[in-house]
């Protein structure tokens, strides 16, 4: 299953011309891809030693099957590398999953609002601040939901717009992050739909420990019926794409 990636990042010096820390790259890499991809689409892993140990985070969105979260991974883990050209601090954004690697620990364990992908459909709603408000309703369940104890970081729900229009929700975290360093994560993301997303159909952002996004169809799983029709993955040519940096 080919996949394409919605975003990337890549940071820090080149590591492409040292063989052991392009070595433990692909070492954590491959350990991240066997290690998600059956123990329930979360790992961590490190390799090297000295100044060149590398950390690694991969997850998958907690809605997607098995077999989709190992094939996202896969493909993640094969693009990273040239895609950042072995850079020493790489992330990787799918619709469904995400993977680190970084020549430093620290991000492990602490919510990185820092650098992301913003995704915003280009097309707009009537009523912005009816919809805005529905917008924030169904964002407020799903924060909630997704840093509770024991919800693995991920909620998602519906709210009604109009009668004929549903806004549906997402909200994710790593899963090296505490229920508090959770909710600071998502409301970071949430507060930053009034600056990028208004009233635009359909937004997403997505940083390094957590991710939101709503639209006007269900996009996550069980896709239900309505709403226009459901899809899974995200149609690029509708959305304008923005990096964030640090």
């Amino acid at each position: 299953m080919g996949m394409d990636s919605i975003g990337s990042y890549c940071a820090g010096t080149s590591f492409a011309g040292n063989s052991k820390a392009v070595a433990s790259i692909n070492y954590v890499l491959a350990d991240l891809v066997a290690s998600a991809s059956t123990g329930g689409g979360f790992a961590t892993s490190s390799a090297g030693k000295g100044d060149k140990v590398i950390y690694g985070l991969a997850q998958c969105r907690g809605d997607v099957s098995a077999s989709d979260c190992a094939a996202c991974l896969a493909d993640a883990a094969k693009q990273l590398p040239s895609t950042c050209s072995y850079s020493a601090d790489a992330r990787i954004w799918y619709d469904y999953c995400f993977v680190r690697y970084a020549n430093n620990a620290g991000f492990i364990g602490q919510a990185d609002t820092e650098a992301g992908v913003i995704l915003v459909n280009t097309q707009a709603m009537d009523d912005g601040k009816a919809f805005e408000k529905a917008v924030g309703k169904v964002m407020g369940k799903v924060t909630a939901q997704a840093a509770a104890a024991g919800s693995g970081g991920l909620g998602r729900d519906k709210e009604q717009y109009t009668p004929f229009v549903s806004v549906y929700g997402l909200a994710q975290c790593t899963r090296d992050l505490a229920p508090l360093a959770c909710a600071q994560c998502l409301s970071t993301a949430v507060s930053r739909f009034g600056q990028y997303c208004g009233a635009q159909e359909g937004c997403q952002i997505n940083y390094s420990s957590c991710r939101v996004r709503y639209e006007i169809y269900p996009f996550y799983f069980p896709l239900v019926a309505g709403g226009g029709g459901g899809r899974a993955t995200t149609d690029m040519t509708k959305y304008n794409k923005i990096v964030v940096h640090p």
